[in-house]
């Protein structure tokens, strides 16, 4: 609320002069005689001459002063540092009203001199023309002022514009150096200081970054709706200084280091992100900015034909999404030098106050379409969280209209202005963008950056090099490039670094292939990293016996990569994939991990009751989404250990596959062998009860190879034991051939435990025990019995009969 306006009587220190036409104080009516009658221009005045005239109140009396104020005591300092306090007789002569907006420059100097724009508030009488500011204010705006005669008037709102970028010179000395490091945090800061205020060209602003105190001036800038008369007067100077703009939530602010700093960074600020220096994405750079030359009009498209002017990048994190943009925003200043790049970030645009967020959207294509007829390239990166498929709330709903709203109009070529702008979007969730964005007329273009394959991660890494001093060869280069499956261009950039942090270590020394293979062991594929599980480190020479196996799954998974133009050539389609069956213990498990390790391949370790879920439709999402990173980091294996939870027989009563077992097995089978066909994705399974799968599973195309993994033979056998026992100290009375003849009947991993318990035996008798006798491998044969039932081995027989 206002406060209370003063009595009457307070008013008669006031008299008017009827020469002048001017309204003076007492204190003032001697000094005023010796002036008499004033000038328009006021130039004879002395500086003590305080007096208002004509709506403007002009005083020398500046003081700083904390007020107490009932309805400011809660204000905030950087709101109540733009508020001018002046007694309330000096606002009634002058004709101002509370919460007007003034200015107050110097009356006897140029206009280059300070400018200030503040909110006026009124204070008691008895300070007539004294004005007040607070302790801070004072500080480092209004000192500057003290002793001179000031003219306070009101601010001419036809000369207030609301600025759509501002351009800001930093002129603090060297001890207030500004790293240009720290430009977009600084310019973060001070936009939430002086969102609201009102400055012109020339003004200074102030701001305590961190304790360094950091001075801007204000060089230039651009109005939201300006025509192009305005904009011709807004280029002349004498029009410039004399018109006033207003910083709002969608301005931009642009900070320019001191010309010292501007030198010494020149080298570095020039260096743009050109074509050359992105590897891999040739053809996709080469799509995108054919459709931003004719958009931006660097390329005449034929009449009748409507223009793209919107483009959409979507991909998983680290494809270059953002190195495409940034490579398309060097282009278009290289082409033309006022080409203007305007970046939407989601994050600023949301507001809390309803109506603030469409404003500010409808600012961002504004300034575009003012800045014809120059072309105007819009970066909107993750565009699915300022416009997603499911509105959570109301602001992300009005948002969401607000953004298709422009850009149909966008597209629409209603305005002349649209015909030189264009909307390059990215998003890493397309599945969570809303669809209705993606129609025709909106975004007509789409563009997906898949992880780069072998040729594509030998051109990344060899951009990576070409600044590196490296004794890496080519086909050591390729080598890198060909096991480095499901690595985007991130992780590839990643790899080189820490490769290269290795090299610092000691003395600096060449890159060489041994960092890059140490570092592969530190840096793992990003588009793996919610699947991918650790290498089990178990090689083809821990398995004893499998000769045949091991070949089996040579021919469906390491051939079609190493042989796959041989494949080609014959028509042969490499198989889909591979079911493990037999008995407990006979190394099913083992051997996928083997495969795991050996094939260098991307492997996914699936365990059936991991998939169920009791939500309705999760459980086949999670089938779904195994695949779907599966096909995304091909090559690949999908191991599925005990297969049989997950694929087991479908009842023939059961109605219309309602159990959710049954669904995830039909999602299964959809994936296996649906539409979207599985290229370089091999799947794995095992199982005790192959009897229990679902036919179906087991057809060609989808498992085609059905391996019998049986208990050992007397080879075999002597193979895991000479493996189990090799670590193992052994008395002269241990003889392995008969213990091949007492193992018969055991499973692989029964032979283990054997081992296993052998050695503990020794250690019962004693803890100082260095060998281990044939007498404890007696006792572990009489505590460890083969377990595997003669019914489970027949069912095994029946099942390969069939």
């Amino acid at each position: 609320m206002p406060p209370k306006s003063s009595n009457k009587k307070n008013q008669a220190t006031w008299f008017h002069c009827e020469k002048c036409n001017v309204h003076i104080t007492s204190k003032s009516r001697d000094t005023h005689e010796q002036v008499c009658p004033l000038a328009e221009d006021v130039s004879g005045a002395p500086v003590e001459t305080e007096f208002v005239r004509n709506g403007t109140l002009y005083t020398s009396s500046v003081q700083q002063k904390n007020f107490e104020v009932e309805s400011l005591k809660d204000l905030p300092p950087k709101y109540a540092n733009t508020l001018l306090f002046m007694s309330e007789g000096a606002i009634q002569l002058a004709q101002f009203h509370i919460g007007q907006q003034v200015v107050a420059e110097p009356a006897l100097e140029e206009a280059k001199n300070p400018v200030l724009v503040r909110i006026l508030w009124p204070i008691s009488e008895q300070f007539l023309t004294t004005v007040f500011a607070t302790a801070e204010d004072y500080r480092q705006n209004w000192s500057a002022l003290q002793g001179r005669l000031l003219r306070i008037s009101a601010l001419n709102h036809s000369q207030l514009f609301a600025a759509a970028s501002v351009t800001l010179r930093h002129s603090n000395s060297s001890e207030s150096e500004l790293e240009p490091m720290h430009l977009p945090d600084v310019a973060a800061v001070l936009k939430r200081n002086i969102v609201n205020q009102v400055y012109r060209k020339g003004s200074e602003l102030y701001l305590n970054f961190f304790n360094k105190p950091l001075t801007f001036r204000m060089e230039s800038w651009q109005g939201v709706e300006e025509d192009a008369l305005e904009d011709a007067l807004a280029n002349l100077s004498l029009a410039n200084t004399q018109q006033f703009v207003q910083i709002t939530n969608a301005t931009r602010l642009e900070i320019l280091l001191n010309e010292e700093q501007v030198e010494e960074q020149q080298p570095e600020l020039d260096q743009g992100l050109s074509k050359a220096k992105i590897g891999g994405l040739d053809k996709q750079i080469q799509l995108v900015e054919e459709s931003m030359d004719f958009a931006l009009g660097y390329k005449p498209m034929p009449k009748g034909i409507k223009i793209s002017r919107g483009l959409l990048l979507y991909g998983a994190s680290g494809c270059g999404k953002s190195l495409i943009c940034e490579a398309m925003c060097s282009s278009a200043q290289r082409r033309n030098k006022n080409a203007q790049i305007i970046n939407i970030s989601s994050g600023e645009v949301f507001s809390k106050f309803l109506g603030e967020t469409e404003q500010k959207l409808a600012a961002y294509f504004e300034r575009a379409y003012s800045h014809y007829p120059h072309p105007s390239l819009i970066i909107l990166e993750d565009i699915h969280t300022l416009c997603p498929k499911q509105d959570s709330n109301d602001l992300v709903k009005r948002a969401s209209l607000a953004l298709l709203s422009q850009l149909d109009l966008l597209s629409s070529g209603c305005r002349v202005e649209t015909s030189r702008t264009f909307l390059l979007a990215t998003s890493s969730q397309i599945d969570a963008l809303h669809p209705s964005i993606r129609r025709a007329g909106r975004l007509d273009c789409e563009l997906e950056l898949g992880p780069p394959n072998p040729a594509a991660r030998r051109e990344i890494l060899q951009c990576q090099l070409q600044q590196l001093e490296h004794n890496i060869k080519d086909a050591e280069l390729e080598h890198i490039a060909s096991i480095t499956h499901g690595y985007v261009g991130a992780d590839l950039v990643n790899l080189v670094y820490t490769a290269t942090l290795a090299t610092l270590k000691d003395e600096p020394r060449p890159l060489e292939l041994r960092d890059l293979q140490a570092a592969l062991t530190q840096v793992k594929p990003s588009a793996m990293r919610e699947v991918l599980i650790e290498s089990p480190n178990v090689l083809w020479s821990d398995i004893g016996g499998q000769a045949a196996l091991r070949l089996t799954l040579q021919q469906a998974i390491e051939w079609p990569l190493l042989h796959a133009d041989k494949f080609q050539r014959l028509g042969i389609k490499p198989p889909r994939g591979v079911l493990m069956f037999g008995p407990p213990g006979c190394s099913k498990t083992m051997i996928a991990k083997a495969l795991a390790t050996e094939s260098k391949l991307n492997f996914l370790s699936i365990k059936g009751p991991e998939l169920f879920s009791m939500w309705v439709g999760e459980s086949e999402r999670a089938v779904r989404e195994v695949f779907r990173k599966a096909r995304q980091v091909a090559p690949a294996i999908v191991f599925f250990d005990e297969i049989d939870a997950i694929g087991g027989e479908r009842s023939e009563g059961s109605a219309g596959g309602s159990s959710v077992k049954e669904r995830v097995l039909t999602q299964l089978l959809t994936e296996l062998d649906g539409v979207d066909a599985l290229h370089n994705v091999t799947i794995v399974a095992a199982t005790n009860r192959p009897d229990m799968i679902d036919k179906a599973l087991l057809r060609p195309g989808r498992i085609d190879r059905v391996c019998y993994v049986g208990l050992p033979e007397a080879a075999a056998r002597r193979e895991i034991l000479l493996i189990k026992l090799r670590p193992m100290p052994l008395a002269e009375d241990v003889i392995v051939d008969q213990l091949v003849e007492l193992t018969e009947g055991y499973s692989g991993a029964e032979i283990q435990a054997v081992c296993h318990e052998a050695a503990l035996s020794a250690l019962e008798q004693s803890f100082e025990a260095e060998l281990v006798h044939w007498r404890h491998f007696e006792s572990a044969l009489a505590t460890v019995k083969p377990r595997t039932s003669p019914e489970l081995l027949r069912l095994y027989q029946e099942y390969m009969q069939k």
